[in-house]
């Protein structure tokens, strides 16, 4: 019958599915944990419990998982905080956004780790890692080039875009490193003093 056909047809894809982000989680613990270099297939496949060549029919290679689990970062971050923000109510979400990544420790630790590795040409992640940076200074001079159209801030060139958005990234990148050094560190409270002072600038008429 279709509809018994159809039931079996997804079953399996569903099992899928979940092996897939089952993977991605553990990925995620063992990265943060050893670093890229150190986290090795087999222990993951070891955690959840399936064999080495499962866990590459799912993602080809260890390259493969690692762009995978950097796409689960980006996709919780955008999706639990800034989906359908816009100016500079984009940048006020900013303190929500790395509070939120405080119960997600693994991932912290992971990206900090692979963006640090990553530095050099050689590394799997390097070109992945640059294309993130770029699209996310591109994102923020986006958000504050409309502020600026919508009067919500002075007038800024595009060069002085630049720099304040890749401040903004630089601060947001030390305190999370600040805070996986230090938990006692309070992110939340750090960033939204950073947020606030920077938007009141922005405000600040020109000489």
């Amino acid at each position: 019958m279709p509809n018994s056909t159809g039931t079996n047809a997804r079953g399996p894809y569903r099992t899928g599915i979940r092996r897939r982000e089952q993977i991605v989680a553990t990925a995620i613990a063992v990265f943060g944990e050893y670093g890229y270099a150190g986290g090795s297939i087999r222990t993951i496949a070891e955690r959840v419990g399936v064999s080495h060549a499962t866990l590459l029919q799912h993602f080809g290679s260890k390259e493969g998982l690692l762009t995978a689990v950097l796409q689960e970062w980006d996709r919780r971050t955008v999706e639990a905080n800034l989906a359908g923000v816009v100016g500079l109510d984009y940048f006020r979400r900013l303190p929500e956004v790395m509070t939120a990544h405080l119960s997600n420790r693994g991932l912290l630790e992971l990206f900090t780790t692979i963006a640090a590795e990553a530095s050099s040409p050689a590394h799997p992640a390097h070109v992945f890692i640059q294309h993130r940076y770029t699209d996310n200074l591109a994102t923020l001079a986006i958000h504050l080039q409309h502020a600026v159209d919508t009067g919500d801030v002075a007038p800024l060139t595009p060069a002085e875009i630049k720099i304040e958005v890749r401040l903004v990234t630089a601060v947001l990148d030390g305190i999370g490193l600040q805070w996986l050094l230090d938990p006692c560190t309070d992110v939340t409270v750090s960033v939204e003093t950073y947020i606030n002072r920077t938007i009141a600038a922005w405000r600040s008429s020109r000489p």
